[in-house]
């Protein structure tokens, strides 16, 4: 009893006995963590355009069959009025880099870049002085950015997408896309900031053409991205809790029905990722 005890702790730390007494974390063998990178991948393909999704064979063998464009997109940790959560932009990014990588057919998205310059951290500015926030200083996010195009590059993709969904990321992602469009010239790799991606107005102006009049009620949220939040997940944006409470509005647009604003999110989404998909075939093509 005692020593099967024993054993079942041994297994929980992590670790089994191999051969003559020698202790191995499993997954650890030199065979385990060097296999060979032209192995064959023995199992079908899953389909996803997200890195995070994929085994390591999987973005091989899409890369090698042409998936050589690569969107790395910036989001944030920070305040967003009483409705939304602090990674609103994330998840809005979820969506939209979704669209546009499916578009594009031949790219896949980069793990969303959650953390960015938000403001000073002591003393406190800009979002930073709402409870949750995570700010970067402007260095530590283009020395990210950097690390994070460069890992890219290495391993084959040929076009690095460079696509921020907050004010704050901008300046920062051109900064980069201009140092390493110098460091790597002659290179066969290219990298392109897109400043079209990050058009609310144009949003703004789009929804009112199509009859979504809105009135600023003083919250940094809007039509364009609570609906938007609502095609990935209704509880980012507290849609039970409003409801509730009488409050299932925003700008003086009613959200309900929720079906209604999920299929204007979709629209949005949509809309964005046209405009985004041009400007990222403009950019490559020069």
């Amino acid at each position: 009893m005692f020593a099967r005890a024993t054993t079942l702790v041994a297994i929980a730390a992590g670790a089994f006995t191999v051969g003559a007494g020698t202790a191995q974390t499993p997954g650890a063998s030199p065979a385990a963590t060097n296999p060979d990178p032209n192995m064959p991948r023995p199992i079908a393909a899953h389909e996803s355009v997200f890195l995070e999704e994929l085994t390591w064979l999987e973005v091989r063998d899409a890369i090698r069959s042409g998936k050589t464009t690569v969107i790395v997109a910036t989001g944030g940790i920070e305040q967003n009025g009483p409705y939304l959560v602090l990674g609103k932009h994330n998840v809005v990014l979820r969506a939209t880099t979704e669209a546009i990588a499916e578009q594009l057919g031949n790219a896949l998205v980069a793990p969303i870049i959650a953390f960015v310059p938000e403001g000073d951290i002591d003393p406190p500015t800009g979002h930073m002085r709402y409870p949750g926030t995570i700010s970067l200083t402007e260095e530590t996010y283009q020395r990210l950015l950097t690390d994070i195009a460069n890992s890219l590059r290495k391993h084959g993709f040929t076009h690095v997408i460079l696509i921020g969904d907050s004010g704050g990321n901008q300046r920062g992602m051109r900064a980069v896309a201009d140092a390493l469009s110098a460091t790597w010239a002659g290179t066969g790799t290219g990298i392109h900031f897109i400043p079209e991606y990050y058009d609310y107005p144009g949003v703004y102006r789009w929804l009112e053409s199509q009859g979504v009049h809105q009135v600023d009620e003083g919250y940094h949220d809007d039509f364009q991205i609570t609906s938007t939040m609502m095609t990935v997940e209704p509880l980012s944006v507290r849609m039970p809790q409003r409801v509730a409470a009488g409050r299932f509005s925003i700008n003086g647009v009613n959200l309900a029905p929720a079906e209604s604003t999920i299929a204007w999110g979709r629209r949005v989404v949509a809309w964005r990722a046209d405009k985004t998909v041009e400007a990222i075939r403009r950019a490559i093509s020069r």
